[in-house]
């Protein structure tokens, strides 16, 4: 619970951030602010699902927050050109998954490039996730 407080209040500071410069004064590309906030949640990502760990990375001139390995994250979110959708990949067929439903998403909210984004994907079960992200260090917190 107290992670999901946590989780909401920063991305609640976030979007007040973003909503209070307009949107032609933002600036856009690859050395624009980022700050981020992603969160694991269990379930299909619904307001009231169980937040599970969530951390807070800004890829400004210095890559900083709570996220463990800043520096590697923000080089894996610049690679994927703004389009969070490359953070996934073919599962890795070396391991196997239970074929069991019990639904995990992740999410990414707030600035990215100077961009406002909103992003969540779900996953079958908590393996899957794993096999899909192939050790991304976006979410390796």
């Amino acid at each position: 619970m107290r992670h999901h407080i946590i989780a909401v209040s920063a991305v609640s500071l976030l979007c007040l951030a973003g909503t209070t410069v307009p949107a032609e004064a933002q600036p856009t590309g690859v050395h624009s602010p980022s700050a981020m906030v992603f969160t694991v949640t269990q379930g299909r990502g619904a307001p009231l699902d169980t937040v599970i760990r969530a951390a807070t990375l800004s890829c400004a001139y210095t890559a900083e927050g709570t996220h463990p390995a800043p520096r590697a994250a923000c080089d894996a979110l610049n690679a994927t050109d703004g389009e969070l959708n490359r953070l996934l990949a073919t599962p890795n067929t070396s391991r196997a998954c239970p074929m069991y439903f019990d639904p995990v998403t992740v999410t990414a909210d707030g600035v990215l490039h100077g961009r406002r984004v909103a992003w969540k994907h779900t996953f079958s079960n908590a393996c899957m996730m794993s096999a899909t992200l192939n050790g991304n260090p976006v979410y390796a917190f």
